[in-house]
């Protein structure tokens, strides 16, 4: 049961940053952009990266009450993140790219929505019945199913962030490269597949574990 649900939030629990590789200056106001919203990105990023070690890690061998009570402060904490990141794209104002207006705020409203849907799954995941094994472990797959569809509103929250230009500006910048997150592990988690919790090019969420897998 556990490992079901470890699984499939190890896929669905990183906002992915699918940034470009590092290339040639293209301009110093693309630079300054990157630099004033990753600044402000960077804890938040770390932010999100610690909420998904956490899921992972406790998901493992915990009790139903303490999967519960980790898993809503996770999702919670994503959804703040989310928003922050919201307003840090908001605060940067406007990329001095093509469309630049209209890439802002794609991603604002992207970014916004994404918060909203990991607040749904906090309020799923809050109303399990943690006295009920076979409940619970369905509603786990319930919370599992919802979170293919969040995976790709992550994915293409700052897509339009990440192409061309203002997509390799960003690369170059300290502050949206891929967090180490502060929360350990538990001993005995299960969750030793799962990809980097950070937000960098290689961050992609996870092919190998999905949330139809029935592991038990």
């Amino acid at each position: 049961m556990n490992k079901k649900l470890a699984a499939a939030l190890s896929g669905g629990a990183v906002l992915v940053l699918a940034l470009s590789g590092c290339s040639d200056d293209e301009g110093n106001k693309v630079d300054d952009w990157a630099k004033t919203f990753c600044d402000q990105a960077k804890p938040q990023i770390q932010k999100r990266a610690d909420a998904h070690q956490i899921i992972i890690s406790t998901a493992a061998d915990s009790k139903p009450a303490e999967i519960q009570a980790a898993d809503s402060k996770a999702f919670q904490d994503i959804a703040d993140a989310d928003r922050a990141l919201a307003k840090a794209v908001e605060s940067a104002g406007a990329p001095p790219v093509e469309n630049g207006e209209k890439v802002q705020q794609d991603a604002i409203k992207e970014l916004n929505a994404t918060a909203v849907a990991y607040e749904g799954l906090k309020k799923q995941v809050d109303a399990l019945d943690p006295t009920n094994q076979q409940k619970f472990a369905d509603g786990l797959q319930g919370v599992a199913d919802g979170l293919t569809k969040i995976e790709k509103m992550d994915q293409n929250a700052l897509s339009k962030l990440e192409e061309g230009e203002l997509g390799q500006a960003m690369a170059k910048q300290p502050g949206c490269q891929k967090p180490t997150a502060s929360a350990s592990p538990k001993a005995g988690s299960t969750a030793s597949g799962s990809p980097g919790t950070g937000t960098d090019a290689s961050a992609k969420p996870s092919t190998k574990a999905t949330p139809t897998k029935t592991e038990e």
